[in-house]
């Protein structure tokens, strides 16, 4: 029988602990435990996690799928929402209320460090209200430029960026500073219910509407200006998204006819391939997390209280030898 190093090339590496790489296959002996390890790749899924406490939708999302964050939105049946949910990897428990209760805006930052900005307030008026959160309570910021609703968020509370939306221009991107927007890089396709991810210097956007099919534009942000990415595999608009402009998913949404989706795709900074679709095909949804950690919430679906993680990656594997 062949031995290791005479089919690879090369002799199992000792290791006192886990490997510093994660290329599939990867095999070595870590002499802490005396275990021989390999690395695989995980198969990427969808599995269910813990109920909204009431269910929203065309709400806002920020934060880690350890450590969530949703906020503002819509209460079926029921007007504007101020309410702000955060999540522990497995459960939902009320947070501090908006200031401002509003639907149809984004997020961003962190469960402890979160930004809210934009969307629709009472009375059906555009918003440019701004609100940091400290994982306790909102504070008011400084208000955007222009109000608008429906746009998309990525970034942190002091380096955020509010991208297009429903307002005169579409194509409009504003910058925060952790204390007060300035005008950014315009859009080169004008868009609403769109999703967004990254941060402040390197942005993505993504999907979003017009035409009523939705559309498969990504765009990049470099911190002064867009450039056009790889198109998504399905276009669609009021999809959710999460994770860095080199490391994106994108999931959910609405395509030609109306039909709610369960589509999720994965980015490497050029192109976008097709992955595990949800448990729930949804639209107007909350996301947060990264791209092998994503999570999914509220929406417009049946049960608008659901929540669904995503998990993809590189795992750790023993080897039991006799």
């Amino acid at each position: 029988m062949a031995t290791y190093k005479e089919v690879i090339g090369t002799a199992i590496t000792n290791i006192a602990g886990d490997s510093p790489t994660t290329v599939n296959g990867d095999v070595w002996y870590n002499s802490s435990t005396s275990i021989f390890k390999f690395n695989t790749v995980l198969t990427a899924a969808w599995s269910t996690g813990g109920n909204l406490p009431t269910g929203t939708q065309e709400l806002a999302g920020a934060g880690t799928q350890t450590a969530g964050l949703a906020f503002g939105g819509e209460n079926p049946g029921a007007d504007q929402t101020n309410a702000t949910y955060e999540y522990n990897g497995s459960a939902w428990t009320g947070g501090g209320n908006l200031t401002t209760a509003r639907y149809q805006l984004a997020g961003a930052g962190t469960q402890t460090a979160g930004l809210a900005f934009g969307g629709v307030a009472s009375g059906g008026s555009r918003s440019n209200a701004t609100e940091e959160y400290n994982g306790s309570s909102w504070t008011n910021g400084g208000n955007m430029g222009t109000a608008r609703e429906r746009l998309a968020g990525a970034g942190t509370q002091t380096a955020g960026l509010a991208v297009a939306g429903d307002v005169g221009p579409k194509q409009q991107t504003e910058e925060y500073n952790g204390s007060s927007w300035t005008s950014g890089g315009n859009l080169g396709t004008a868009r609403y219910w769109l999703a967004g991810a990254g941060i402040q210097t390197a942005g993505l956007v993504f999907g979003g509407a017009p035409p009523t099919g939705g559309l498969t534009a990504t765009e990049e942000y470099n911190g002064t200006s867009w450039t056009n990415g790889g198109a998504l595999g399905t276009a669609r608009y009021k999809l959710a998204g999460c994770g860095l402009q080199t490391a994106a998913l994108a999931f959910g949404g609405i395509v030609t006819g109306g039909v709610k989706v369960a589509n999720t795709e994965l980015y490497d900074g050029s192109s976008w391939t097709a992955s595990a679709a949800m448990g729930t095909a949804r639209s107007i949804l909350g996301g947060a997390g990264t791209q092998t950690a994503g999570l999914a919430f509220g929406g417009s679906i049946g049960d608008k209280n659901q929540t669904e993680e995503f998990i993809s990656g590189a795992g750790t594997v023993g080897i039991t030898t006799t």
